[in-house]
Formats: structure tokens, sequence, C-alpha cells
């Protein structure tokens, strides 16, 4: 990782030091994705089956998971991950019941009513990763909040494995979630089926869940086309670091290498305004990156990471709400005093026990979080994701009369003369 102090920096040197890899590839991935989807829109199913036999190496006779895989699925897990998979659904599920949205009816006049009602999304379709590392935990994520909002019709993608069958870990999550509809996709091609539909795959009105640069960029051109909408931008995995002299260097680097593990366009950060915990943690990094299964992979990620030195914390938190990060641990001493400073992040972790790791699996919060920079503007998934929001009014004639008055005037001075006759008429009518 390379080490940089902030204010050595150029203002061009400090763009330099927060730029993410996907960024550096966005113009490629972009013609590639575009290809992608157009095959898929004009190929339909006999697209699908070409592009994953050239990108997955493996021929598929049917996407859709039948129900013997599902009994099979059953089958292959023991019963520690199923236990803890039950655990972390429970988990999840009273989080995200806790912050339901409820309908609710407000007399904004005598006479005028005002009312907002829920209601769940028709067809939604998720994607959950399974390509150099299986993620039950994003079935789970997606599955357990489109439950609690009462979708109908929910189609789940996940890649296949070069024997042509779906990780059971992740169809397991899927049944604990009531999904049925399953099918063996993966990459742009999955978003491309979910977004236009084929044969065997159903068009959905909004499409969830994480991925790679390539994934994130389908579902961004999707959504611009307007052919379907989608939770947020949430592509490769990032964590920024806040740690203060008296943070455990080891924790904070393991919390590193956590995110560094997941691919190699996913990037880490360490901010930090003691010398002297950077170089523990780089040498905690390299003391434990040669044990892990999955280190060639952390090392690529690490190429593009940094650890920065700060003068202050207080500018630790400005970089950070510049970088918006996806995932932002605070290893503080008081970690709940400096939470007022985050205006952009993510999923935000407080202190020297609570490691990203337990909000990707079984804290209860979502990890189905904003990427590259979008935390600026975007929220992680939640039940009001799949979700709309829909608004009713009803007037009395007591209730036109007190207001009405208001709205003639106001279409009058925008010179909607058809808008204001339809207010004016019933006045008249109200004071006969």
């Amino acid at each position: 990782m390379k080490r940089l102090q902030w204010a050595a920096l150029s203002a061009v040197e400090r763009e330099q030091a927060l730029t993410r890899p996907v960024q550096e590839v966005a113009l490629k991935t972009r013609d590639i994705v575009a290809d992608l989807l157009r095959q898929v829109r004009e190929g339909g199913d006999q697209a699908l089956s070409e592009i994953t036999q050239r990108l997955d190496r493996t021929r598929m006779d049917s996407f859709k998971v039948d129900d013997d895989e599902f009994a099979a699925a059953e089958a292959a897990i023991d019963s520690d991950l199923r236990e803890a998979m039950t655990q972390a659904a429970e988990r999840i599920r009273a989080f995200h019941a806790a912050g339901m949205i409820v309908d609710y009816t407000v007399q904004t006049a005598p006479g005028v009513s005002c009312e907002r009602m829920m209601r769940p999304i028709g067809r939604v379709g998720l994607y959950v990763p399974a390509g150099s590392a299986p993620l039950p935990s994003t079935a789970l994520m997606l599955g357990v909040p489109s439950q609690l909002a009462g979708c109908s019709q929910v189609v789940l993608c996940t890649p296949p494995r070069q024997d042509g069958s779906a990780d059971p870990a992740v169809l397991v999550a899927a049944r604990m979630c009531g999904i049925e509809q399953v099918f063996k996709l993966g990459g742009a091609q999955a978003i491309a089926a979910m977004a236009h539909g084929t044969a065997s795959v159903p068009k959905c009105d909004k499409l969830f869940g994480p991925g790679n640069s390539y994934v994130t960029e389908a579902k961004q051109q999707v959504a611009q086309s307007g052919v379907a909408a989608i939770d947020m931008p949430a592509g490769p995995s990032e964590v920024l670091v806040i740690a203060d002299a008296g943070a455990n260097p080891a924790f904070v680097a393991a919390d590193l290498l956590s995110q560094a593990e997941h691919g190699p366009d996913s990037q880490v950060l360490l901010l930090s305004d003691s010398a002297a915990m950077i170089e523990q943690v780089q040498a905690d990094i390299e003391r434990q990156l040669p044990l892990l299964p999955r280190a060639e992979i952390a090392h690529q990620s690490l190429q593009q990471s940094r650890l920065i030195e700060v003068d202050t914390l207080e500018d630790a938190f400005a970089i950070s709400n510049r970088y918006a990060p996806e995932h932002l641990i605070l290893a503080l001493r008081q970690p709940r005093d400096w939470l007022a400073r985050v205006q952009a992040a993510g999923s935000v972790f407080l202190g020297d026990y609570t490691p990203e790791a337990l909000g990707d699996y079984c804290s209860g919060t979502n990890h189905v979080l904003p990427t590259n920079g979008a935390a600026r503007a975007y929220s992680g998934v939640s039940v009001g994701s799949f979700q709309n929001a829909i608004s009713v009014q009803a007037a009395s004639a007591h209730g036109i009369a007190g207001i009405g008055g208001g709205a003639v005037v106001m279409a009058q001075a925008e010179g909607l003369h058809a808008h204001a006759n339809a207010v004016a008429l019933r006045l008249q009518a109200v004071s006969i």
C-alpha cells in the first residue's frame, strides 16, 4: 500500500489519492457492457447461453433452478452454516422491520386530508454475486427486506459454477426468504435478462444487488435507458478506516484485508493522525497477508489502496466525507463522539470490536450499500427500497371552499387557466 502525507499533497495529488480503480477503466467497461446488453436484448435466451458458455465456461440447458437442485442444496450445506444463516436472517429481519415506513394521514386544512400509502413494487430482480466468492449473505440482505415489503414476485440471479449448478448456500438462503424463481446467470448478462426479460427470465421493475464493475455499469445503463429502476450504484467493495494512536493495529490491518480480498478492483484506505499507527498497520498487513487463501486477490487490491497520514482527526473526517466510503470504520477511543462529523457513508462501524465483517453477515444492518462515492446521495437497501410511496388526497365541499382560492391564484399566475377553471367551477358549485 502506498503511504502518503495529506498535508504534503497538491490538489491534483489529493484527487489521485482518492481515485477508485474502477474509475480508471470506466470507458472500456461501458462499451463492453453496452454490447452485452444489446446481445441479450436482441437475442434473448440464445444470447444468454452463448455469453454464459463464453464467460462462465459452462453450457446451460436450463437457467432456472428446479426443485431437485433446491433439494440437493438443502442436503449439501452443514448444520453450522444453516444455523448461522438462520440467526443472521432473524437479526436482519428485526432491524429492517423496525425501520419500515408506515402509512400516515394528515389533515392539512379543515375538510382536506392528505395521506401516503406504501405498496410493494410489482416484480423485483435480485443479483447475488458468486464469482470468486459466493455470497449467500447477499441473498439474505436482499431477500429479507423484499419479504417484509410484501413483494409478490421476486426473481434472483446468481452465477453458475463450472458444473452448471448454483452455489448451495445461496439457494438455501433464497428459500429462507421464500424466493422460488432463481436463475443461474451472472454478470452484466444477468442484469440484462432481468431488465429486458427473455423467454425464461421475467422482466423486472427494479433491480437490486452488488457486483463487480461490469454489473454496476449494467445496472446504471438499464436505469439510464428507463428499462428498469435500480437500488443504487453498488459495485466493487471499499472500506475507509479512521484510526487514532490507541487503535489495535492488528484489528485495523485485518479490516483492511477483509475488504481487499473481495476483488482486485476493491479499495481500502486508512486515515490516521499517528505515523506510528500507520507503520504498525502496514507491518501487520505484511504479516497477515501471506496467511490468507485469497492473498493474491488482496495483494492486487492493495496496489490501489492508501495509508494516509493526516495532521488531525478533523482532517480525516473531511477526507472521508469527500470520499464517501461504502464502509467507514471509526477505530477511535470515543467513536460515538465523532459520529456527528460523518456526513457521507454507506454504513459506519464504531470502535475496536465492531469489524465491518459483522455488518456483512449478522449484525442486522444491510450490506448492500452505495459505492464509488454514491453514498453522498444514496442510502443502503431497506424495506422502503422495495416499496412505492403513493400519495392520496381528499377534499370535501368545505375543504375546497377553504383552500381552492389559492389554487386558482397560483394557476393563473402560471398561465394554466384550465387548472384554474377546474377549481373555480367547484368553488362556484359550493357557493350556491
